[in-house]
C-alpha cells in the first residue's frame, strides 16, 4: 500500500487506502470524517499512517 500522489489532498493517505481497497477517494475521505465526528484518536491514526505508509512510487500505478 502506498499514499497516493494523484488523489491526496493533505498527505494522500485518503488516496492510497481508496486505491487498495478499490473506492473512490470520495467516499473514503466523507467516511473518515464521519469517523473523525465520533471521539477517539482518529487524527492520531491518520498521523501514524503518513509516517508509516511510503509515498506512492513516481510512474506506479495500479491496476
Amino acid at each position: 500500500m502506498y499514499r497516493s500522489r494523484e488523489h491526496r489532498i493533505i498527505a494522500g493517505v485518503c488516496g492510497g487506502l481508496a486505491d487498495k481497497l478499490g473506492w473512490s477517494p470520495t467516499l473514503v475521505r466523507i467516511l473518515w470524517l464521519l469517523l473523525s465526528l465520533i471521539p477517539g484518536p482518529l487524527w492520531v491514526v491518520y498521523v501514524i499512517m503518513w509516517i508509516l505508509i511510503p509515498e506512492e512510487p513516481k510512474g506506479y500505478r495500479t491496476a
